[in-house]
């Protein structure tokens, strides 16, 4: 079995400042938004975009992944918590950001940011949507290094059983990076390939919306579940519930 590295969550000392791993991911991801997106831009020139555009969309983008991620996370996964220490509800350093809630804190963003541009809301959705994985996969990257979110126990003789000493002394899948790879890698190939050429408005979302619920669902079998609006259940997790619609 593997131990986990009990990795210090904390990447940087910057005299007072401390700057997180968990914050840099989320930097890489916006980074990687930003390289992907001049990419196409340059090589779609049938998509209406410009580096401008991708430049102002990055900042809705932001607000929406942040505000919309955490409230996710109070709403639908620790509500009674959050009740109790609404204090903490601020301090995002600390983990604890649901992708649902980010999605749908983007889904604003890319309405209002429609709205401007002058476009209907899924020829901006197409566009985004390849560019999205890449940061996926860098938060549950985050994820591993924070060691949270840890896996299911899992089989003591599978070569990559991952022991979490802050949890318990137990083998356990190593989830974040199952996630990491389905979520995004493999997610990322699939929709960068399918958007390559041009297709009809509201496919390349579509393929996103059916990938990432399906992946996603797969991986809540191998990821302790939360305990979240509904309960803890090992049958159907609350991220299986909330990837449904998906």
């Amino acid at each position: 079995m593997l131990i986990h590295p009990q990795f210090d969550p904390v990447a940087i000392h910057l005299g007072p400042l401390a700057v997180h791993w968990y914050g840099l991911m989320y930097l890489l991801g916006f980074g990687l938004f930003l390289w992907l997106g001049n990419l196409r831009v340059k090589s779609q020139p049938w998509s209406g975009w410009s580096a401008k555009d991708l430049d102002d969309f990055l900042t809705w983008a932001v607000l929406g992944v942040v505000a919309g991620g955490r409230l996710g996370e109070v709403l639908f996964y620790q509500p009674g918590y959050y009740l109790q220490h609404p204090a903490e509800i601020l301090m995002v350093w600390k983990g604890g950001m649901s992708f649902h809630g980010g999605f749908i804190g983007v889904l604003v963003a890319m309405a209002l940011f429609a709205r401007k541009k002058g476009s209907s809301f899924w020829q901006v959705a197409d566009f985004v949507a390849p560019l999205v994985p890449t940061g996926l996969a860098a938060g549950r990257v985050g994820n591993f290094i924070n060691g949270e979110l840890w896996g299911r126990v899992a089989p003591a003789d599978l070569p990559w059983a991952m022991v979490f000493p802050r949890v318990d002394m137990l083998p356990r899948h190593p989830s974040q990076l199952y996630q990491a790879l389905l979520e995004g890698l493999a997610l990322f190939v699939i929709l960068w390939l399918f958007s390559a050429r041009r297709r009809p408005v509201g496919q390349v979302s579509a393929v996103f919306l059916i990938g990432y619920g399906s992946f996603r669902f797969i991986a809540e079998y191998f990821r302790t579940p939360d305990a979240g609006i509904f309960g803890q259940s090992d049958v159907i997790s609350m991220g299986q519930w909330l990837s449904l619609p998906m």
